[in-house]
């Protein structure tokens, strides 16, 4: 599998920048995981999005979905349709996806995509959200998605090749109230779970990624920050 980094930012983007968005690739099977804003055009300087076989959703906010919206539109002129992984709720937002191009899937109980499978693990979000465990040819992808501290999340991720993990804020920023992760406490997930690499994601533009880096490595030095164009093989 490869992992491209189409977009790493959250809840909002920096200038040039893209919210979550990465394509997932084995054999001939291309996986659109997230598409948030600015995702689509970072997507089709790669490769024609009607050459996407699905596309997962790990939550419906906007900072993971919002450009699925005009993708619609191309795909209504290509004839394209797509199944697309995605929680029931928020109602009013999976709502959205009613359209021609998506047919609407359960990511509750994952699935199969062409050559890829992938299992799911609700995480502690404000909206049901997923963790993504993905398996190919004997290797493995985790994707944390958004979360806090989860207690299963480990065993979820348990021996990655390579594991995504939500790295939102520092030490000095982070309490169990807030919707995501710390580096650090992604760092401690990844070394419990005996991962073999961790890439940091989901970066809010105001937050030092540096630091971000630093507090991660301290604790699981096989680490690195995601950034758009990033290729990683798993």
């Amino acid at each position: 599998m490869r992992l491209t980094v189409l977009g790493c930012n959250g809840p909002f983007p920096e200038a040039g920048g893209a919210l979550s968005g990465y394509l997932l690739k084995a054999g001939n099977t291309r996986i659109l995981l997230e598409c948030g804003s600015g995702v689509i055009s970072f997507l089709t300087a790669l490769t024609e999005p009607e050459k996407i076989d699905g596309i997962i959703l790990s939550h419906l906010h906007f900072d993971h979905m919002s450009d699925i919206l005009p993708l619609q539109y191309r795909f209504a002129m290509t004839g394209k349709r797509v199944k697309v992984y995605a929680p029931s709720a928020p109602e009013n937002v999976r709502a959205l996806l009613d359209c021609p191009a998506f047919e609407w899937c359960d990511i509750a109980a994952g699935g199969k995509i062409g050559e890829i499978a992938f299992t799911t693990l609700p995480v502690r979000h404000p909206v049901p959200s997923y963790a993504v465990r993905f398996e190919h040819d004997g290797k493995v992808f985790c994707y944390t998605g958004d979360t806090n501290t989860c207690e299963s999340l480990a065993g979820f991720a348990a021996k990655s090749d390579l594991m995504l993990a939500d790295a939102c804020f520092t030490d000095e920023m982070w309490h169990e109230g807030l919707p995501h992760l710390s580096a650090r406490k992604a760092a401690e997930i990844a070394l419990r779970a005996d991962v073999k690499r961790l890439i940091l994601t989901h970066f809010r533009p105001d937050i030092s990624r540096e630091k971000l880096l630093e507090q991660a490595q301290s604790v699981f030095e096989n680490t690195c920050l995601a950034q758009v164009g990033l290729k990683a093989e798993v």
